[in-house]
């Protein structure tokens, strides 16, 4: 797959079961130079086509005859063949509780209907990030070695952040559930960079980071906020206090890479 250079050698599986529906997001794929796309009409379809001919995105509909996106992505997540497939939704869900167990599973974007077609191409242009590795470019560091230490409750969530990292060439990567577990293995082993979520049981994020940043020996190490609730003002304010910076999820894998840059090259 590291031979994909353009957009237009991606494949695409649209999940869809309105044909209007299919017709509007085919037209705007199109526009912005998807040339291969596949088509099914519910789960079973789905599973069955991955199976043989997979894509490198799968694009749903929440809701389908058979079930919803979150089933889908749950069945697809479970399935060790399937398990690193990339997703985008496309939805009119606005419930943020519907909409989390799809964040939490790594999702590369969840586009509204309508949808903006520019949001559309950055999904896209995600899609392409994680199929294309590219080394990220550290002043400071060798990739190949950089440590890192990632902190989510979210067995999903660990390993989309594990794969985007992968795809920059970062392959140190060591794993906590929780800020007290973080904590634990930070005092046993040295890390060049943590990234963690912020909702998290035992010790969150930001009690995590009010720790680390505490500890004379470990308040060098950088830190990358990931959350679904990155835009709230309560996130915020916990950058002022320690955070280097703050991602949303879903993330894009270029933001990541820019952020990192940022903030490892300081």
């Amino acid at each position: 797959m590291s031979a994909y250079a353009s957009i237009s050698d991606l494949s695409f599986l649209l999940v869809e079961p309105s044909d209007t529906q299919k017709k509007i997001i085919t037209k705007a794929l199109k526009e912005a130079g998807i040339k291969q796309i596949e088509y099914a009409n519910n789960i079973e379809e789905t599973l069955e086509l991955l199976s043989s001919f997979p894509p490198d995105l799968v694009i749903s509909s929440m809701y389908l005859p058979d079930g919803t996106a979150n089933d889908l992505i749950n069945k697809i997540r479970s399935n060790e063949d399937t398990e690193d497939q990339c997703f985008m939704l496309i939805s009119s869900e606005r419930n943020r509780d519907h909409l989390e167990n799809l964040r939490q599973s790594g999702v590369l974007a969840i586009l509204p209907k309508p949808f903006n077609p520019k949001d559309l191409q950055r999904a896209i242009l995600a899609t392409l990030d994680l199929i294309v590795e590219e080394e990220i470019d550290l002043e400071m560091f060798d990739p190949q070695t950089l440590r890192v230490l990632v902190t989510d409750d979210s067995p999903l969530a660990r390993k989309h952040i594990s794969k985007t990292l992968n795809s920059m060439g970062i392959v140190e990567i060591d794993f906590a559930e929780n800020g007290k577990e973080a904590i634990e293995i930070l005092y046993e082993s040295e890390f060049d960079l943590l990234v963690t979520d912020y909702n998290m049981p035992e010790m969150d994020g930001k009690e995590l980071t009010n720790a680390i940043r505490n500890d004379a020996s470990l308040a060098h190490i950088p830190i990358l906020m990931v959350s679904s609730n990155a835009g709230d003002s309560q996130l915020s304010n916990i950058a002022q206090e320690g955070v280097d910076a703050i991602c949303g999820k879903p993330f894009e894998p270029s933001v990541v890479r820019k952020l990192l840059a940022q903030m490892l090259n300081e």
